[in-house]
């Protein structure tokens, strides 16, 4: 029992230390001091940032590998959640793509200079919820038929930073698109839809 509190402990301190590394580079400060630097970190900061988040997410999966299974589907439910976790993964693309697979990659920054506009995307699912990758990507992680104790937590984790990161992330765009943003707000729930519209 020693060795799972001592494995669980140090796979939340790496999902911590991973989440603030992904946010503190994410945030237009830190990303401003490095691309004001260099021109060439000006068109690869994405993608690197994308490949640096890859190498620490799997620093943070190397441990805690074997822990207890607490769950696993019976029967026929266990294909039916693989099947959710396939159709939760491609409405994840398809969200990808409405903001631009390009641009969430990185590759943009390649062929473009840094006054390319944005816009705010409204539409497909951004019309349900404002944070569909989020709803999403938590309903990959709850529809997982096998549950051992490292999945719980990286649930449980991701759950938290996922919260935190759209807050943040719903700052920053009201401060880049500004009453669009407000109006949007008023009319599309946070990141769990609406059942029934009055």
């Amino acid at each position: 029992m020693v060795v799972y509190v001592t494995d669980a402990t140090l796979f939340l301190f790496r999902f911590f230390l991973f989440a603030a590394v992904h946010s503190i580079l994410a945030s237009p400060f830190i990303k401003m001091q490095f691309i004001g630097r260099s021109s060439h970190l000006r068109r690869f900061y994405r993608l690197y940032y994308n490949i640096l988040s890859l190498l620490l997410f799997g620093w943070v999966m190397a441990v805690f590998a074997n822990s207890a299974v607490l769950y696993v589907a019976p029967g026929v439910w266990r294909f039916v959640l693989y099947f959710m976790q396939l159709v939760f993964l491609m409405i994840l693309f398809v969200c990808v793509r409405q903001t631009g697979v390009a641009d969430f990659i990185g590759i943009p920054e390649i062929s473009t200079d840094d006054l390319k506009t944005t816009r705010l995307v409204t539409t497909g699912w951004y019309r349900i919820v404002r944070h569909p990758l989020y709803l999403f990507s938590m309903l990959f992680l709850l529809s997982n038929p096998v549950i051992n104790v490292r999945w719980l937590l990286l649930t449980l984790a991701s759950a938290v930073y996922f919260f935190i990161g759209a807050r943040f992330e719903e700052s920053r765009l009201l401060k880049e698109f500004g009453s669009e943003y407000e109006a949007y707000k008023r009319t599309v729930p946070f990141i769990i839809p609406r059942i029934l519209k009055h």
